[in-house]
């Protein structure tokens, strides 16, 4: 098997299920939401100028990943569509897959049918086909191998979706049936490299560039990048240290919202249990679209593929970036004496729906409208930023990734545990901390839903007959047992480690 192509299943010593990362992540974003290629070229070199947080293999030209994600560049899209003799519609109301297909033809025809299939099925519209322009020099032989073709699909909106973000949770809706049953696909069609197929994005506000590159060939190999028509106004980096894992095409960062550096060492009870609710989840917004997106985490992904996942449901599910990652990430909240009592009904009416996903971590994160970061409440992972007078936020795991004068900047400081660094580009302003964690937390009683929900041990009635008089009733224990949930198993094994 060619490095960087399909993961290995289980075997030996080695589970996909262990995918881990510990990498280099940084970002620029322009705070006024200002799009301009500098803040791709600096987000370009910052990637460059943490080189050395990345891998590389016995092949120097081999490295475990790097890549960029950027706003959807609407100049060069609509530069391709007049040459190409297509409509494309506002921004806004198209969607770019960037898609990695098989190099194999006959794999390819498969998940290119099915992937247009879901697109006319859900009602929305195929643009056309865009050819990634990319350049290949320097890369080494292993990666060239492995390398998928690579293409973005342009997809327009549907007549009956209402606004954008009903678009976007439909497209969501099209990705997820077209890559959950790759692997039975592959089986029933006798071809294996149908499982190579994947959707590094598919958005209508933010397009993902990465691959099995080193950091200095993302901006070289992807053309895109260095074309002045491709402006943004935040460009989100990674280089991937990958532990526990085989380097290939699709794990590379970033990922459709997040980048990650550290480990989330909770990851197989969280995907466990977001399993487990699969009967009771529903969802007003998502209607019956959910059901057609289970598994909505799949197995053998690393950690951070699985905490997008979960990320971009809660997101699809109407709940905004800030508040999503605060369900996932929370702070210490609980015997904090010192925490508003507001926000602690917040994090503990949400630790009731989801389980915190815990590193270390420091995770940057984006949805193409806000760039933000955050430490999980272990805060072991380093994220440090700067802003500058000319509305730059400049924020990557160590300090000076990008030649700054000191008297430009106006602010320096570091991400510290549990704590949020928001920008808000269509307001053109950062959010604080303190605003984006009160806000959230007064938005709802949280507190009131608490009391209405919540049973305490201290406060049921107090009841003065001695219980212990029926411990030896055999029936009156077995009708306790059975309401608390035991088994004959557990009974069984209870007797077995009592004796």
């Amino acid at each position: 098997m060619a490095l960087g192509s399909q993961t290995p299943g289980k075997q030996g010593l080695y589970d996909p299920a262990n995918e881990h990362d510990s990498c280099g992540v940084g970002f620029v974003a322009n705070i006024k939401g200002e799009k301009s290629p500098a803040i791709i070229a600096q987000g370009l070199q910052l990637l460059v100028n943490l080189d050395h947080r990345g891998a590389v293999g016995a092949d120097p030209t081999v490295g475990d990943g790097a890549g960029c994600l950027i706003q959807t560049p609407d100049a060069l899209l609509r530069d391709w569509a007049e040459k190409t003799g297509v409509k494309l519609p506002p921004p806004g109301r198209y969607a770019v897959a960037m898609c990695f297909l098989p190099r194999d033809a006959g794999a390819r025809d498969v998940v290119v049918k099915r992937f247009e299939h879901f697109i006319r099925v859900e009602g929305q519209q195929l643009i056309g086909w865009r050819d990634v322009p990319v350049e290949t020099d320097g890369l080494g032989n292993t990666v060239l191998e492995s390398m998928p073709l690579i293409r973005q699909a342009i997809v327009g909106q549907g007549t009956r979706i209402k606004d954008q973000d009903a678009f976007e949770r439909k497209i969501l809706a099209i990705r997820k049936q077209t890559q959950n049953p790759l692997e039975a696909l592959a089986r029933r069609h006798k071809k294996p490299e149908i499982v190579d197929f994947y959707m590094p994005s598919f958005s209508t506000r933010t397009v993902v560039y990465k691959g099995l590159l080193l950091a200095p060939s993302v901006g070289s190999f992807y053309k895109d990048l260095r074309n002045p028509l491709t402006q943004s106004a935040i460009a989100l980096v990674h280089q991937r240290f990958s532990t526990n894992t085989f380097p290939s095409w699709k794990l590379a960062h970033p990922y459709r919202f997040i980048a990650h550096n550290g480990e989330i060492n909770t990851v197989r009870g969280n995907v466990n249990w977001m399993n487990a609710r699969r009967r009771t989840m529903e969802s007003d917004l998502l209607g019956p679209d959910l059901d057609k997106m289970w598994p909505l985490i799949p197995h053998g992904q690393s950690d951070t593929a699985s905490l997008d996942n979960a990320l971009e449901l809660l997101i699809a599910g109407g709940y905004p970036i800030a508040h999503a990652m605060m369900m996932l990430i929370p702070e210490a909240w609980a015997g904090n004496p010192l925490m508003d009592a507001k926000r602690k009904a917040f994090y503990e009416y949400h630790a009731a729906l989801l389980e915190p996903w815990d590193g270390p971590a420091a995770i940057a994160f984006t949805d193409g409208r806000q760039i933000g970061a955050t430490l999980d409440r272990n805060g072991l992972r380093p994220a440090r930023f700067i802003v500058t007078d000319d509305d730059l936020v400049i924020l990557a795991s160590e300090s000076g990734v990008l030649p700054v004068p000191e008297e430009k900047i106006v602010r320096k400081w570091r991400l510290q545990p549990g704590k949020m660094l928001l920008i808000d580009l269509e307001e053109g302003r950062i959010v604080e901390d303190e605003e984006i964690k009160r806000s959230l937390a007064e938005a709802q009683p949280y507190d009131e839903w608490l009391k209405e929900a919540q049973f305490k041990l201290s406060e049921l009635p107090y009841f003065p007959e001695d219980l212990t008089r029926t411990a030896n009733d055999t029936a009156a224990l077995l009708d306790r047992q059975q309401a608390f949930g035991y088994t004959q198993e557990d009974i069984q094994l209870s007797s077995t480690l009592g004796s």
